[in-house]
């Protein structure tokens, strides 16, 4: 497998990974919810998530953020994983899969 390969591989596992992730305010994956903006893997297999929250002032802002790193981390082989916050741009509800919005019956 290339290298490239692997990255793409890694960065699968880290998506269905992050889908078992909720927002406590809605019944919705982060990942289908659009919180995540961007995944990138090094070729050292480092990652580096640049996320966003529904509303900048979720009181479990820091435990949610230690839940994707510690998910990322779990993935085998991953050597190291880092989660940027981001605010820009803001989170809004057209940033979300089509799979969140019917569930979310906004379809």
């Amino acid at each position: 497998m290339s290298q490239q390969q692997d990255y793409l591989a890694l960065e699968g596992e880290i998506v269905n990974r992050l889908k078992y992730i909720y927002d406590p305010e809605i019944p919705v994956n982060i990942y289908d919810l659009g919180l995540i903006y961007n995944i990138d893997v090094d070729k050292n297999n480092h990652v580096h998530v640049k996320m966003t929250l529904t509303a900048p002032n979720c009181p479990i802002a820091d435990q949610l953020l230690e839940e994707v790193e510690k998910q990322i981390k779990d993935l085998e082989g991953v050597k190291d994983a880092t989660v940027e916050l981001v605010f820009d741009p803001p989170w809004d509800k057209d940033m979300m899969s089509e799979e969140a919005k019917l569930e979310l019956g906004l379809m």
